[in-house]
Order: C-alpha cells, then structure tokens, then sequence
C-alpha cells in the first residue's frame, strides 16, 4: 500500500513531513499487530512537466500510489494556469484506479481535475468564497474537516492533515492502529468540525450597494436587534426586493446573518471574559438564554459551555 505526497512550489512543508511521520508510526504499530506497512512516497513535476519520486521509504518497490495527497500551502491555492499541469496528472492517476486526497488549499488542484463536480468536499475556511467562485459546480462544506468521498477524500485548513493522516490510516490499517497511532501523537481521531474554529467571514464583494450599507449598518450595530422592516428600510428597499437582494449577495438570510453576527460577538466575549452564559446571551441581543445556547450549537456544533472550555482565555471580568 503506497500514499503519495504531490509536491508543488512552496507546499506546507510541516503537512508533508508530519504525514510522513504519521504514517511511519502508524505503520509500527501495525507491523507490531503483524500487519503491513504503509509506503510513502514524495512526487515532484520537473520542467518537462514528466512526474518522479523524490522521496520514497521503499525506493525498491515496484508500484504506483494507491491514494495521491495534495498539501496546501501557506501562500494561499494555486491559480488556475499553475494548478493545471498538476490536475491532468491527478487525473491520469485517477484514472489508473488511484485515490485521490487534498488537503487545505489543496483542494484547489483537485478541484480543477473536475471530479469534485457535484460532489461534496471541503477546503480551508478562509478560502470557502474563492471556491465557491472558482467551482462553484462543487458542493462545498467549509464546516467539515474532513469529507471522504469514495475515490475522494478532502481535508480543511492547515492542520487538518492529522485528521486526513488518520482518515487514511484507518482506511488502510484498521481502526486499531488508527487508535493507537491518534494517541501516540495526541490527535483526537473523531469530533472535530472546522466550524469550531472559523470566523464568520462575510461576503462583502458582491456589488449590491444596498445591500453592503445594510451590512456594514448590523456590523456597526454589533447584531443588536433589529427588523426586516428597518434593514429594508436602510436600504431603501420594499421589504420583498431587500429579502430577496439580500439572499442572491450574501447567500444567507437576513435573519440567518444577523445570527452569525451575534454568535461571533458571543464567541469573543465567551474567550475573553469571565460572564455567565446567560449576561452573554442578553449581550448580544438574547432575553432567551436557551433560545441563544440552540443558535450557538447549531452554527458552531459546540454549547457555549463546551466553546468557552476549549478556546477561553479569560482573565478579566
């Protein structure tokens, strides 16, 4: 079993070398279980564009990958010329039966070989626009760490290379080994979501110039109340137009934002000081504490309790 790493410039060179330590360790507790090993194996494209290994940890063995990872890296994805000598790789490979993987702005790459089309994947959270507007025929899930697919398997931002690791492990050495492997390197295999992590980025270039005073209008307001009628009203719109606007630039509702905007208050304050769940709840705009724990969980997939033990830093009142 070979998992190939795609090089490419200025690749994440913690992800390609952490995964390669992932799967060494993986592949000793698996030989200990008297299992097989894992062979991992580095590919870089030289200027003909023709594709070799650079690296390898069974250089004797005949073979190709049986799964391809595509790292992300800390400049940001590819462009579409640079991605594609790249993709049509990736897609020969797929096409000879290997799997293919991405993680971060990884995903990009293996975007532009077109298999993502109608199929769910995800990417970092910073770059969930981007994409959405560069393949917008793939059904993004920013939320999700990772989504595994069949013949495809996509990881969120930068880190989320110890869950891909993982994912990968646990496809091709069994749970046990997974198990152990998450322990030896305190990596929680299960449980996490991006969304416990990224910031409500809103879309802000969409053109629609009432709809961008009403927005900067409710970020001034720091969520507050507020209703349909005074957002279309700001706008200067009938209250039908201003709903329907509002959605086509924003890809949420009005009532869906505003929520977005009163859990990030809530997360900030959850961080940094020391009220009650309740005092942050009316805080940004709740007289319902219960009513603001169920909107918390559901966009962020934590209670705020949960929330403020894994991210609180609080030292002040």
């Amino acid at each position: 079993m070979e998992v190939g790493l795609m090089l490419y410039r200025d690749c994440q060179a913690a992800m390609v070398h952490g995964i390669t330590d992932l799967f060494a360790i993986a592949s000793i507790f698996s030989r200990d279980r008297g299992g097989p090993a894992v062979r991992v194996s580095h590919w870089r494209m030289d200027a003909e564009g023709r594709f070799s290994r650079s690296h390898d940890t069974d250089p004797d063995a005949p073979g190709t990958p049986d799964i391809l990872v595509v790292p992300g890296r800390l400049t940001g994805p590819a462009e579409a010329e640079e991605a594609a000598p790249y993709a049509r790789w990736l897609l020969d490979r797929h096409g000879q039966g290997a799997t293919l993987a991405s993680t971060c702005g990884g995903t990009f790459i293996l975007a532009a070989t077109g298999l993502l089309a109608g199929r769910p994947a995800t990417t970092h959270w910073l770059f969930a626009e981007r994409f959405r507007e560069r393949f917008p025929d793939v059904r993004l899930e920013a939320d999700k760490i990772v989504i595994e697919d069949g013949d495809i398997i996509t990881a969120g931002g930068l880190m989320a290379w110890t869950d891909l690791g993982l994912r990968i492990v646990d496809r091709l050495l069994g749970p046990s080994v997974t198990i152990e492997t998450g322990k030896f390197l305190l990596v929680d295999p299960s449980g996490r979501e991006q969304r416990h992590y990224s910031n409500f980025a809103p879309r802000l270039t969409h053109g629609d110039e009432a709809v961008l005073k009403v927005q900067h209008w409710l970020q001034e307001r720091g969520g507050r109340p507020t209703s349909i009628a005074d957002m279309a009203g700001h706008a200067r719109l009938e209250e039908r137009t201003f709903l329907r606007r509002f959605k086509t630039a924003t890809g949420m509702k009005p009532i869906e934002y505003v929520q977005h905007l009163r859990i990030g208050k809530a997360r900030e304050l959850l961080e940094f000081t020391r009220r009650t769940v309740d005092q942050i709840a009316f805080a940004v705009g709740y007289e319902d504490a219960a009513a603001f724990r169920r909107v918390f969980h559901r966009i962020l997939g934590l209670s705020p309790g949960e929330y403020r033990s894994r991210f609180s830093v609080a030292v002040a009142a």
